[in-house]
């Protein structure tokens, strides 16, 4: 016998939170499944942690610094209590991805695994649960390269490296995307050599010139780069790890962190008995974030398309709308920001200028550098510059790179998507995590007591005796 759901969501990280929260919101039954942490990848071991970790090699940097300022000292880092500093973020924040919390919403939250026996039917445990509508929020796992031996040898990856027990002697980091790039950045700062192995140029997708100034810094830094070259070989222990490129070139490190990547975690669902197609890249959605089975929903890391933890939650937002009034709505990434969180910081909002150039040809670009900006300059930390992208007088983009680059993006998304009310912007894309979300927040709380009212409640409950009924 099948205990019934207005919704069912498959994982409990910014994804299917956002979405379970949503549609609870509304008074309506839904069940909330998840076999491991909650708060998922970002809050246990992305987002949280490294950016926890990169505040920590700040300080250790700023105190080198300090001589340009007249102050004189030299750091000493206990990696014990970098440590205790994560975890403590980790912890300061668990809280609000709770179980407790969500329990107290009326969501039943079920610890286990779940798969598909049909379109609208999940084993869980011993139990059967069926729902008019299934949102698969599995997020991603660490993608891992074949590449030889490298199975045989104690790599690292997001899910394991800020659990060390000692700083690296010598760090080796497969892969030159934004893991990565901070990682790298992070450790050397704390006191590890740091060698990054990439086959093509790190930071890739990137402004050019954007991305040179960031790893401009990082050499200056101290952090070499292995670039234009595959890593064929892997071999080594506990006590040294070796990589040998494909011209023969091998680089021996203390540890090796593989950052090549991210994968759909959809493997134990059984999609193919709910009609439920996925590729390479993850599971396949329109516009809407429905599967090929229109009954089921993918959101967050698991489906085909950007991989950001503030993607997540808007598509949460989407699909809570959308299964709680019948209120379709498309995703929009006119204005998608992405935020590298380096020293400097390179944050990005809609095109890159070579993106705008190879879509409209016909652009303009306003160009301002931050040693011309007072602030910068009084605080001594004038690189950098932002770069306005614009088609026929609309802006298509914006980058800038320089401190603090992220928390300068808000206004733009405005801009570029033309909505400027309060409303809007507590629906917007914020780049997670920024101090700048406390402004969507603060305008989200100003609506939800309309949002959630009586009217939009009694309207969703109209619409779940309607699935109820087709069910």
């Amino acid at each position: 016998m099948s205990e019934f759901y207005d919704l069912i969501v498959i994982g409990a990280g910014s994804a299917g939170l956002t979405a379970a929260g949503g549609v609870a919101m509304f008074g309506l039954k839904v069940a909330l499944i998840e076999a491991g942490e909650m708060g998922g990848e970002c809050l246990n071991t992305g987002c949280v942690p490294s950016k926890a970790l990169l505040a920590a090699a700040a300080r250790a940097q700023d105190v080198r610094d300090g001589a340009r300022f007249g102050i004189s000292a030299s750091p000493t880092v206990a990696w014990a209590d970098v440590r205790a500093h994560v975890d403590g973020a980790i912890a300061t924040i668990a809280p609000h991805d709770a179980q407790e919390r969500f329990e107290k919403m009326g969501i039943e939250v079920i610890r286990t695994r779940a798969h598909f026996l049909d379109g609208k039917t999940l084993a869980v445990g011993n139990r059967r649960l069926t729902a008019p509508r299934i949102v698969i929020a599995t997020g991603s796992k660490p993608a891992i390269p074949a590449i030889e031996g490298l199975a045989d040898v104690p790599y690292l990856t997001n899910e394991t490296v800020f659990a060390l027990d000692r700083l690296p002697d010598h760090l080796l980091i497969l892969g030159g995307g934004a893991v990565g790039i901070e990682m790298a950045q992070a450790f050397r700062r704390l006191g590890a050599a740091v060698t990054v192995i990439a086959p093509r140029p790190p930071l890739a997708r990137d402004d050019r010139e954007a991305a040179e100034l960031v790893l401009a810094r990082l050499r200056d830094e101290g952090v070499a780069f292995e670039t234009g070259r595959k890593a064929i070989r892997v071999a080594g222990q506990v006590e040294g790890i070796t990589v040998t490129l494909a011209d023969g070139h091998a680089i021996t490190g203390s540890h090796l962190l593989v950052a090549t990547g991210r994968s759909a975690n959809v493997a134990d669902l059984d999609l193919a008995a709910a009609c439920v197609e996925a590729d390479d890249d993850g599971i396949r959605v329109d516009a809407r974030r429905r599967t090929t089975n229109p009954r089921i929903y993918a959101i967050g890391d698991c489906r085909a398309g950007p991989r950001l933890t503030h993607v997540a939650g808007y598509e949460g937002s989407l699909v809570a709308l959308d299964i709680a009034l019948g209120l379709p709505g498309q995703v929009d990434w006119r204005a998608l920001p992405h935020v590298l969180y380096t020293d400097p910081e390179l944050a990005q909002i809609g095109l890159t200028e070579a993106d705008a150039r190879e879509k409209y040809g016909d652009i303009d670009v306003t160009r301002e550098d931050f040693a011309d900006n007072d602030r910068a300059v009084t605080e001594g930390d004038d690189g950098g510059f932002m770069k306005l992208i614009r088609h026929r007088r609309k802006v298509v983009g914006v980058t800038i790179v320089g401190a603090h680059a992220g928390e300068l993006l808000l206004p733009w998304t405005q801009i570029i998507t033309g909505k400027a009310t309060a409303f809007a912007l507590g629906s917007a894309i914020v780049a997670y995590p920024s101090r700048s979300e406390i402004a969507k927040a603060a305008a989200f709380q100003a609506y939800a007591p309309t949002v959630f009212g009586t009217w939009p409640k009694r309207w969703a409950a109209l619409v779940a005796r309607t699935r109820r009924w087709r069910a």
